[in-house]
């Protein structure tokens, strides 16, 4: 084994000690359901603040996004980063975080299909949601680990993708089943840690990187940038400087709208409001969140604006996922410092992925068990058996996520491309009106729902018949965004319609006056 193997072990060794140790501390908290599933609604702001943003950015972000639309874009790629710390994170926190943490405190809602059962009065709204949760985020899961496997196979060619899979899924397991959700908080802020540590070295590594000669030399050496004969993706140096994406604006625009408003409809981010233990936390919380979003973001997609110069403009044998991991090895590949760097680096993106899978994997989970089984079978489920069945079912999930990720089972990937906007574009509209307005009807938070699936379903059908699957994936963010226009539409329009039908009146006045509390 050369040094990068050897460090990278090493490191990985540490880590997956210290996700264990502090798995197996936070069992004792994790005993009852609310402990497992939200850490008693006790979690401060620092862990909270890391949870939300470690969970965000996943190695997906860093090969799939960053890789891609730093080599297509450009430096306006960086756009997407910033766009994901002010309007993902920070005017998340600002209108949501404290009114979800109240709200849900009411209704003693732990989850997102309970949450619209209680705020709506339907059993019908928290089996549907649990199934679009289940259906669209476990294939979310097997995509990450898809993508961390391919990138350990870089530094570790002669290890097959699966083993790595293997590793990361039994790592998850062990933590998550034993901790549950104070768990994930606590290791999330030491992951969050590792990759603000990771991002930094990794920017000045670049930066510094021969083909780059910093912030100035970056500028310059991509406006002088032509592309190679025969590049699959060719582009000018005009491009690629454009501070606000030149000819890729349209496109640019759609995904900083798809993964910023996104995070405001996905059960997996709006769940760590829940936990969060009082009002001081989510000020210095907010604050906390949005400058590591901030870090994450923009360094990642500054990464990848670089690609192009310090690859030498060609495209990896392996495509435009192999972007990020060719430019690792290109810039740490050699000597004892860039063999340490590129084991905390390997380090970084399993902390970003893991952070996210487990957020994934414990949101389908608690669908199932606390929403989906106890609904279907009309029979209440002693406290024991269900914190039992959410255990289990939180490694069945990470089985199912694993075996998906190595099967390439098409459809697994078809709804992977979709996911997000789907999630989103259908709980964005009912989840956001429902903290504000006391005159949403359980119509309109149905077809908030119903009509962001049916905009991504008819749009999805239409574009494949005319083109084919493959364009009408291509066009996933401009679906998910009119996804979750049309459902925060689609609420307020049908609510006005349905009004007679709003009842309990003086039920839905007590709810609200949580926020006159404190």
């Amino acid at each position: 084994m050369d040094k990068a193997q050897i460090y990278t072990i090493v490191a990985l060794v540490a880590y997956a000690l210290t996700m264990a140790i502090v798995g197996c501390i936070s069992y004792g908290k994790s005993k009852t359901l609310d402990g497992f599933l939200l850490g008693g609604r006790r979690i401060g702001a620092w862990a909270t603040a890391f949870a939300y943003g470690t969970t965000y950015f996943s190695a997906v972000v860093f090969v799939g996004y960053a890789g891609q639309h730093g080599w297509n874009i450009g430096v306006g790629a960086i756009w997407i980063g910033v766009g994901n710390a002010v309007l993902g994170c920070l005017l998340s926190w600002l209108l949501f975080a404290n009114r979800t943490r109240k709200m849900t405190k009411r209704l003693d809602a732990k989850t997102m299909p309970d949450y619209f059962e209680k705020r709506y009065g339907s059993k019908g709204l928290k089996i549907l949601s649990a199934a679009i949760i289940f259906i669209f985020l476990v294939p979310y899961s097997a995509a990450v680990y898809k993508g961390l496997g391919s990138l350990f196979s870089a530094v570790f060619p002669g290890v097959e993708t699966w083993v790595w899979m293997l590793i990361i899924a039994c790592l998850t397991a062990v933590y998550l089943v034993a901790g549950g959700y104070i768990a994930t908080a606590y290791t999330n802020l030491i992951q969050g840690v590792i990759m603000i540590v990771g991002v930094v070295c990794l920017v000045v590594a670049v930066l510094c990187h021969g083909s780059v000669e910093g912030v100035t030399g970056l500028f310059e050496n991509l406006r002088a940038f032509e592309s190679l004969p025969g590049d699959p993706n060719p582009t000018t140096g005009t491009q690629l400087t454009s501070i606000f994406g030149g000819s890729a604006f349209k496109f640019l625009c759609f995904n900083i709208m798809l993964t910023s408003f996104g995070t405001w409809g996905l059960p997996q981010m709006i769940g760590k409001f829940y936990a969060i233990k009082d009002t001081a936390a989510i000020k210095r919380g907010t604050v906390v969140s949005t400058v590591f979003c901030l870090i994450i973001g923009c360094g990642a997609y500054l990464i990848g604006a670089t690609s192009r110069l310090v690859l030498g403009g060609k495209l990896p044998e392996g495509g435009i996922d192999s972007v990020v991991p060719a430019l690792l090895m290109e810039v740490l590949g050699g000597g004892v410092l860039g063999s340490m760097l590129l084991a905390i680096i390997m380090i970084l993106l399993l902390s970003a992925s893991m952070s996210t899978l487990v957020a994934v994997v414990l949101t389908s989970a608690s669908a199932v068990a606390v929403d989906l089984i106890p609904a279907v079978s009309k029979k209440e489920i002693p406290a024991k058996r269900q914190m039992l069945l959410t255990r289990v079912l939180c490694l069945v999930f990470v089985a199912c996520s694993f075996i998906f990720a190595t099967r390439n089972i098409p459809i697994i990937v078809s709804l992977m491309s979709f996911s997000w906007g789907i999630v989103s574009g259908c709980f964005i509209g009912p989840y956001i009106w429902g903290l504000f307005s006391k005159r949403i009807t359980k119509l309109g938070a149905y077809a908030g729902i119903l009509s962001g699936l049916l905009t991504v379903g008819g749009a999805t059908l239409v574009i494949s018949l005319r083109s084919g699957f493959s364009a009408a994936a291509a066009r996933s963010p401009e679906m998910g965004v009119a996804a979750m226009a049309v459902s925060v539409v689609a609420v307020i329009a049908v609510s006005l319609l349905s009004r007679r039908q709003l009842k309990d009146p003086e039920r839905i006045d007590a709810l609200f006056s949580c926020y006159r509390e404190e």
